[in-house]
């Protein structure tokens, strides 16, 4: 998880100005398609975030921000994996990110990525029910849900828009501001009961679907009533107070009931998959060591449910409180446990980059990358460390191919823009940072860098293609404001 006594995790998105973002997806699909299907996808991740701000729901716009970490992105395909399959879906086009949330809640706004939040990880008990959790956002999917919500949001929008519209107007001619309010809380209140009203028929279905994903998988549906569990009682709360989950996944006792028939019916022996369960402890002790006090994480490590797990929180909480000989000995003590993971390998790049030693961090991230040779965020890494050693030369072909496999990064955008300069190649450093800002949604700066990169690159070349589609798009943005 990159950057720990520093902010934790990078790629940060505001999600309260998205309107750059929804302007680079119409583009990109009005043009059909286009020269880099990578960087298409970068594009396609913007407007998803942007689509997710929608489910999150907050009265006022969150920022949200993506935990990019090699091992946890991991460990979370490996829980997916099996149910991804059951469900008629591929774990190799279908990821599981996490944002960096303490509400509890996860959702789906396109069929290739499923979102979790991370309160709601350290919230679960075990495998089986995030594999519920994933085995239900699946079904929305493969249900087609993802469409039919996204219109009905739309759909609520504008009654509550044409609500506040009516309530101006009652105002303005009767000069009575309760008539006003009245007239816009019920037209809101129409336009939620009407999307709620497909939602629960949306959760039905795919609470029906996901049992049956599960069965077929070999899992224990029980999870997915340790999932509502969680939940139960919320619905008698004021919305203000319910976790965003509660919005876009309406729970009530008769939708709890049915579940416990689904389950009953299954007749699935109850049971805990070991490997998934290891996977599960390893995912939710990282995102605990790094989210949490390190005090806390040290309290806690018999907790961890395996020695190298332990070791790995340990090594993260002692990095938290600069402890880097302390931290180095416990990460070794989880690679001594675990020779040939490469993520632990990763770990300890990374303590040892932050901890000043730049080229012993590079040696480290070689090997990692030796054990995960198409990993991007180990390869980002490397490059990182490389960078911080004077390696630029290797650092530069390095990031370029962490880049190749994940467009979507801006840590590593950012650092190919420094490699870059320091090869005096400004027009790819203007580049990948005008990208980078476009993936921030910060299109004027973007187009200050596109502008410059269009100027300085081979026209019609890859790189300037890339430039100019950014460029467009925050003249667009300029326009539109």
């Amino acid at each position: 998880m990159k950057g720990s006594t520093a902010p934790l995790l990078e790629f940060r998105m505001s999600l309260s100005h998205g309107g750059a973002a929804h302007r680079l997806r119409a583009e990109y699909e009005a043009s059909g398609g286009g020269s880099m299907p990578g960087h298409h996808a970068a594009l396609r991740l913007i407007a998803t975030l942007c689509a997710a701000a929608l489910l999150l729901a907050a009265p006022s716009a969150r920022a949200a921000t993506m935990l990019r970490d090699a091992d946890l992105e991991h460990a979370l395909s490996e829980i997916a994996a099996p149910v991804l399959r059951a469900a008629g879906l591929s774990p190799s086009q279908v990821e599981v990110l996490v944002i960096k949330d303490e509400r509890l809640n996860a959702f789906v706004t396109e069929t290739t990525r499923i979102f979790l939040h991370s309160g709601l990880i350290l919230k679960l008990p075990d495998a089986k029910s995030l594999q519920a959790l994933i085995a239900h956002e699946a079904a929305h999917i493969t249900g087609g849900h993802i469409t039919q919500r996204m219109a009905n949001m739309r759909a609520a929008r504008t009654a509550a828009g044409l609500g506040m519209v009516l309530a101006a107007a009652a105002g303005a001619a009767t000069g009575r501001g309760d008539a006003a309010a009245g007239i816009m809380l019920g037209t809101q209140s129409s336009a939620l009961r009407s999307f709620l009203g497909h939602t629960r028929a949306e959760e039905s279905s795919a609470d029906i679907a996901s049992i049956r994903t599960l069965v077929q998988a070999g899992i224990d549906p029980r999870g997915a009533l340790q999932v509502q569990e969680i939940f139960l009682g919320q619905e008698a709360l004021n919305v203000g107070r319910q976790d965003p989950y509660m919005h876009s996944h309406p729970l009530t006792r008769d939708r709890f009931r049915a579940t416990q028939g689904l389950v009953a019916a299954a007749k699935v022996p109850e049971r805990n998959d070991p490997a998934a369960d290891y996977w599960f402890l390893r995912a939710r002790g990282k995102l605990s060591a790094f989210l949490r006090p390190p005090g806390w994480t040290l309290g806690r490590l018999e907790d961890s449910g395996s020695q190298d797990i332990a070791r790995m929180r340990e090594a993260i909480a002692r990095h938290r409180q600069s402890d880097l000989p302390g931290a180095l000995r416990a990460i070794d003590g989880a690679i001594a446990l675990r020779p040939k993971d490469p993520f632990y390998h990763d770990l300890k790049g990374q303590i040892l980059l932050e901890g000043r030693r730049p080229a012993d961090s590079a040696r480290v991230y070689a090997q990692a990358r030796a054990l995960a040779p198409r990993n991007a965020q180990i390869l980002g890494g490397l490059g990182r460390a490389q960078l911080a050693s004077g390696q630029f030369k290797a650092a530069l072909a390095t990031l370029e191919e962490a880049r190749g496999r994940d467009w979507a990064d801006p840590r590593i955008l950012r650092d190919l823009s420094v490699a870059y300069a320091r090869a005096d190649n400004t027009g790819m450093a203007s580049e990948a940072t005008a990208q980078r800002y476009a993936l921030e949604g910060r299109m004027q700066d973007a187009g200050i860098h596109a502008k410059r990169a269009v100027d300085l690159l081979p026209r019609g070349s890859a790189p300037w293609t890339r430039a100019q589609d950014v460029l467009d798009a925050s003249e667009r943005a300029a326009r539109d404001r």
